[in-house]
């Protein structure tokens, strides 16, 4: 300290030479002058990087009695809170004589962005008791303490404070109250907010469109994207990533590509979160020579890069080539994570390809240089790997001899392989299982139901359904989408409410009569009610895929393939059509599934039938 002291004399209160000469003179000794706030003002600019040296011109503060200068205490702690040393700011904050608000923000904000929410929270109780007036830069950091504490009614409590004090129509406040209802899902709420802004910034868009996505609403997220651009709003890259996110959800190909071009005019190609966003559509909406072209240009490619191009040949069912690149990856020296290793096991999965995956299994957890410990989902693509292949009892033994407690994905996996091997020693006993770990989920009671229908045993399969009843539980209904001039049109199983129903039933009718005359004979299995054959033959004519196939012939250019999207597991019979319709009409159609694509190419599945 008192190097700094003698310092601060030399450097900052003997400037000139005239003063130096002064201090030289035989017959006179002058006093050097005192330290001044001016002197220590910029003592603490040049020192605002050194915590040791700020703690030091604190205590020399103190000693000369500055202390009381809240100026000069005010950018001690403006120093403390950028360097992240919280505790040394709060220390000085509770010297200062009844500090401003302003201070008060300063606070909250570091805490806030130091990870320390709770304290933030009670710094703002503690203003609301004192009675210091909160303004329009307290609350946002306020709310995202709030959203960082998962706290919802501690957010609502904040949002009574801003109508209270006549700051809900401020634009930062209603987007920060905006981003926190988004957080928790309360997207009613977070519409409400929106709509009723007069000025909406490209924050308040972002996390809109972003909200859609996370819950599930990706039709309304590109909707809402196509409305920014009405409104003159120009995205950027987190709009961006939100929109081409949308895209994958929904499969929309036709808009991704649009996105993806103004990717390229902006120039925002550099960006590694918007190329893994394109990667992850091109992926998700099955155009995988697209994926690889974009990844081979892609200059700055990191782990998520290589996960997800790896992720995409596994569901796409090209297994050899998701395994050929995680090698590619390791010579290159970039390091797996534990997405790379699901991508992996779901591309053993899909092939069936037992050994390696136990091999890469193995290799995850026990590799030297590595050591990633298998996850809970590592363990359900296993049980599903093993039992997809009809090694039932080994995924039981397997599930059995877990070091962690399997939950419901685990035991979901081996009783949706049940299903597709018709066990019904096994499944029953599994379903027991998942009754117990999820009571209310209601598809694990479809696939038993499934199971005994498909077994004939009708009196089971209404007991189950009966229990159903009983919780009030419904089944998920199945639709199909089908992309069309940048449109999405989804149709239900007997749906006759689009406009071009009776086109798309015509089609359905002539290409079943063609099918007919080379040999497809209706799985009537596939219907698991106990009714006349000529009634099943009626229902499986009009399941949801084969009407979106059929209304993708009518509308998507002959050039293109007809891509549809289906929430739940095809069905043996509507994976039979779509192999004859690709044979008959000569049109590549993929169905990407609950599960995996289905790419149908003259009458053969890239599933080769294993799915």
């Amino acid at each position: 300290m008192l190097n700094l002291y003698f310092s601060l004399r030399l450097k900052l209160l003997l400037p000139t030479r005239q003063s130096s000469a002064l201090l030289h003179t035989h017959d006179c000794t002058i006093p050097s002058p005192p330290l001044t706030k001016q002197a220590f003002t910029s003592l603490l600019k040049s020192s605002s990087s050194h915590p040791n040296q700020l703690k030091q011109i604190h205590a020399l503060l103190t000693t000369t009695g500055l202390s009381i200068k809240n100026s000069l205490i005010t950018q001690l702690l403006t120093s403390f809170i950028l360097l992240g040393d919280m505790t040394y700011a709060r220390r000085l904050f509770d010297e200062m004589h009844k500090p401003r608000s302003f201070l008060w923000n300063n606070l909250i904000k570091g805490y806030v962005k130091n990870n320390l929410s709770i304290e933030a929270t009670a710094i703002f109780g503690q203003m609301q008791r004192i009675g210091v007036h909160p303004d329009q830069f307290t609350f946002p950091f306020v709310l995202k303490a709030c959203a960082e504490l998962d706290d919802l009614w501690g957010g609502v409590e904040v949002h009574a404070h801003v109508v209270k004090f006549g700051l809900d129509f401020d634009a930062i406040v209603r987007t920060e109250l905006m981003i926190m209802y988004v957080k928790f899902g309360e997207l009613v709420s977070a519409e409400y907010l929106f709509e009723s802004m007069t000025l909406r910034d490209l924050v308040a868009w972002n996390a809109l469109i972003a909200a859609y996505v996370q819950t599930g609403h990706a039709g309304k997220a590109i909707w809402r994207f196509r409305q920014m651009g009405s409104a003159g709003i120009k995205p950027d890259s987190v709009t961006i990533v939100g929109a081409l996110s949308a895209c994958a959800h929904l499969g929309c190909l036709e808009i991704g590509k649009q996105i993806d071009q103004f990717v390229i005019d902006e120039g925002l190609e550099s960006n590694v979160f918007v190329n893994n966003a394109r990667l992850d559509m091109y992926a998700k909406c099955g155009n995988m020579d697209m994926a690889r072209s974009l990844f081979n240009k892609i200059s700055q490619r990191n782990v998520i890069s290589w996960s997800t191009i790896i992720g995409g040949y596994a569901i796409n069912g090209e297994s050899e080539k998701a395994l050929d690149l995680f090698s590619k990856m390791e010579d290159e020296g970039v390091q797996p994570n534990h997405v790379t290793f699901l991508g992996v096991l779901s591309a053993c999965s899909h092939a069936g390809l037992v050994s390696k995956g136990k091999n890469y299994f193995e290799y995850m957890a026990w590799s030297e240089d590595r050591n990633i410990q298998p996850r809970i989902e590592h363990y359900a693509c296993m049980v599903d790997l093993l039992g997809r292949s009809g090694h039932l009892e080994e995924a039981y033994d397997f599930i059995k001899s877990m070091p962690i407690e399997p939950d419901s994905g685990v035991w979901g996996a081996l009783l949706g392989a049940c299903t597709i091997h018709q066990n019904i020693v096994l499944g029953p006993y599994v379903a027991d299982v998942l009754f117990d770990l999820a009571p209310e989920t209601a598809s694990y009671h479809v696939l038993l139901s499934n199971m005994y229908a498909a077994a004939e045993r009708w009196d089971d399969v209404e007991k189950v359904r009966r229990r159903m009843r009983k919780k009030g539980m419904k089944k998920i209904a199945a639709y199909s989408s089908v992309e069309s001039n940048s449109e999405i049109h989804v149709f239900h199983g007997g749906d006759r409410l689009h406009p071009q129903s009776e086109s798309i039933y015509k089609v359905l009718e002539e290409l079943i009569k063609q099918m007919k005359g080379i040999g497809y004979v209706p799985k009537t299995s596939a219907v698991l009610h106990d009714v006349e054959m000529e009634e099943k033959e009626v229902t499986l004519s009009t399941h949801s895929e084969k009407l979106a196939i059929a209304f993708g012939l009518i509308s998507v250019r002959p050039e293109y393939p007809i891509r549809v999207l289906k929430n739940l597991r095809i069905c043996d019979d509507c994976h039979t059509f779509s192999k004859f319709v690709s044979r008959i009409t000569k049109r590549e159609i993929i169905v990407r599934d609950k599960h995996r694509f289905h790419h149908f190419n003259d009458g053969v599945c890239s599933c080769k039938d294993f799915w």
